[in-house]
């Protein structure tokens, strides 16, 4: 196995361009597949989650040029159609991919299977496939009951324009029958209990209405998408920054200096960009001007004890913030990160706790006081997963860290590890 090694790390200064944001790319994508004209989908991120959902739409028979961080899509104007031939579909561990995709697919022509890695394996797809079977759609489990590896043979006419679906488990599945809602001749879409990451929502929401499609709603219990409602090319789609990623880095200058942090306007549709507002409460100082940010220490950090439902994967941004905070920082409200990439509650606990830190966790929280802690040198495993890899590297501003696999950034952010020496400076 691959690692490495960070001297411990010091002051932060300097200025950081985002990677396009890894939620819009692929959704964009997909729009910019399904509609009718070209479209320039610019500032593209360039990752593995992306590479998966590019290669799909090839073999979907989409035209995509890619030229660098940009690509032209010629869209289709309609739904998939394939033929009499089937066609796999290797998503690797893109739930962005995976997820969409399997509603789109339900209303196209063809028999499509959809598989992944082994991780994607355990990651449950039960409820959208349940909700696509209601409406007629013919889904078989190829593997266990609820998970990929599954099998569509897709159903242009559903028989029912209305479904309903848990909204508790992952925003994903109504992103997933959001974005399919036009190929079905439209949806109304009833969410069962409370939404979870509703920001993932309104950003899918804000993309759609970019190609063209109007969808009706009550707050986020109901949503409707009208018969006869097309994608629509909007001639060229800007990717904003990855929001997700803007954490690390203003962690790091919330803990040890200044950054610029470019691509993250003003106006951000990505929830994460709230996480600006946790660092102010943590006594961060924040300015935001209209196309970066900049964040900058003002001191020692205070503890904090939040419900981070809204915005899951910033949050774990906040792990080993607890390293450099005055109290103990509380992260409530997280099931979901149990069924991300990994179980990031209990992975997040194995690796904090070589640090010799006090870690408590349960189904749906994680707390950490890091008052006493070891001197010791941790080898972190990053267990497949983006974020924790990028997450467990702010570990290096208290001491020297090893990074087990770093290498699995690629799925999000393949240059992170670069960015981060750039703007800091051994201790």
């Amino acid at each position: 196995m691959n690692s490495l090694k960070i001297a411990r790390l010091g002051e932060v200064s300097g200025r950081v361009t985002l990677p396009g944001s890894k939620s819009l790319s692929n959704r964009a994508l997909l729009c910019a597949a399904l509609s009718e004209g070209r479209t320039a989908v610019l500032n593209l991120l360039r990752s593995d989650d992306t590479a998966r959902m590019m290669d799909a739409l090839k073999a979907l028979g989409v035209k995509v040029t890619e030229r660098g961080t940009a690509c032209e899509v010629e869209g289709l104007g309609y739904a998939f159609d394939t033929g009499l031939n089937r066609v796999t579909l290797d998503l690797g561990n893109a739930g962005t991919a995976m997820r969409p995709l399997c509603a789109a697919l339900s209303f196209s022509s063809g028999v499509f299977e959809l598989t992944g890695s082994k991780r994607m394996f355990e990651r449950p797809i039960g409820p959208l496939c349940e909700a696509l079977r209601n409406l007629g759609v013919h889904i078989d489990y190829l593997n266990n009951p609820g998970f990929p590896p599954i099998l569509i043979r897709g159903c242009q006419a559903p028989k029912s324009h209305e479904v309903s679906i848990d909204g508790q488990l992952s925003s994903q599945f109504i992103t997933a029958l959001l974005l399919a809602a036009p190929l079905a001749g439209g949806l109304g879409i009833h969410v069962r209990g409370e939404l979870i990451s509703k920001p993932y929502v309104d950003l899918t929401i804000k993309l759609m209405e970019r190609f063209g499609i109007k969808i009706s709603r009550k707050g986020y219990s109901e949503f409707s998408i009208p018969e006869g409602a097309r994608y629509v090319s909007p001639g060229s789609c800007l990717i904003e920054g990855d929001a997700t990623a803007a954490t690390y880095f203003a962690a790091a200058a919330a803990i040890a200096g200044k950054v610029e942090i470019y691509g993250i306007p003003r106006d951000s549709v990505q929830g994460d960009a709230a996480f600006l507002h946790v660092l102010e409460r943590m006594g961060a100082k924040v300015t935001r001007l209209e196309h970066s940010v900049v964040v900058e220490r003002q001191g020692r950090l205070k503890g904090i004890d939040i419900d981070m439902n809204a915005m899951p994967d910033a949050a774990m941004t906040l792990v080993p913030m607890a390293l450099y905070t005055d109290g103990p920082v509380a992260i409530r409200n997280i099931a979901s990160w149990r069924v991300k990439e990994t179980d990031r509650i209990a992975a997040m606990a194995n690796e904090m706790r070589k640090l010799g830190v006090k870690v408590e966790c349960g189904e749906d929280f994680i707390c950490i006081d890091a008052t006493e802690r070891n001197a010791e040198t941790p080898v972190f495993d990053t267990y497949d997963d983006h974020r924790m890899a990028m997450c467990l590297s702010l570990c290096a501003f208290d001491r020297d860290i090893v990074v087990n696999d770093p290498q699995c950034v690629a799925k999000t952010f393949p240059g992170y590890f670069k960015e981060l020496a750039a703007v800091t400076k051994k201790a």
